[in-house]
């Protein structure tokens, strides 16, 4: 789902529910590694999500019908190639190969009690990153359901990602350790490589937007520092 959170009570409204489609070969699991492509992408980040996993056929399904569908919950990593620009946006910036982390395993619904209530914690080479829960969602996941199987049918084993709090956003880049653990979801490792080995500075989108980059709830990412793709820098007169 795009843009699916409060950010902290800091978005004034919640954004139109919206979402965009990864492709399954996006797929890797605990202990692979999220491959950085050569483009021109202005900086990679993984987002840490809750993913639902559906349970059998979910076609037009009203919000009080839609947690029965559910067949569990895991953890996943939404990888993010930004600044693309153009049409299809989401598809070159989101489907690329390795960019779906996923794992590392499958907790059945029964065993969550709540999934509006579950902290979501990502820590880059052990340093905490990203934290915040679940009932911050702008558009629960029944209605998330909801929505997405008014389009079109769901099958068992699909996976509805439910998105992000954006403010622990930040760079993925050569070498990095990834840890994502929704709670009661158990630990999801990867590892991140980039033969470019383009670097940026350590910031997250929080980061930026407390020193005033960025003039909205969002943040702006930090700039690419080096390597292949870095930015010229700007003229003075």
């Amino acid at each position: 789902m795009a843009v699916n959170f409060l950010e902290n009570g800091t978005r004034p409204d919640p954004a139109p529910i919206d979402a965009f489609q990864k492709s399954p070969l996006a797929v890797i699991g605990d202990g692979d590694t999220m491959v950085l492509p050569d483009i021109p992408a202005s900086i990679f980040e993984g987002e840490a999500e809750l993913a639902v996993v559906i349970g059998k056929v979910t076609s037009d399904v009203t919000e009080e019908q839609a947690m029965d569908h559910v067949f569990g919950y895991t953890n996943f990593i939404d990888g993010s190639a930004r600044g693309l620009g153009g049409m299809n946006m989401f598809y070159r910036m989101k489907s690329r190969d390795t960019f779906a982390p996923i794992g590392p395993f499958i907790v059945t619904a029964d065993e969550i009690a709540d999934p509006q209530q579950l902290q979501v914690q990502l820590w880059n080479n052990g340093e905490l990153r990203q934290d915040f829960n679940t009932s911050d969602m702008a558009h629960s996941i029944k209605r998330c359901i909801a929505w997405v199987s008014s389009i079109h049918p769901l099958e068992a084993g699909d996976i509805i990602a439910t998105g992000t709090n954006h403010r622990g956003l930040h760079a993925f880049q050569d070498g990095d350790r990834i840890e994502l653990e929704v709670q009661g979801l158990g630990r999801l490792h990867i590892a991140v490589r980039d033969d470019l080995k383009r670097r940026w500075p350590r910031e997250t989108r929080g980061d930026c937007l407390a020193r005033g980059i960025g003039a909205n709830w969002i943040g702006q990412p930090p700039t690419q520092e080096s390597g292949k793709y870095t930015p010229e820098p700007a003229a003075t007169t």
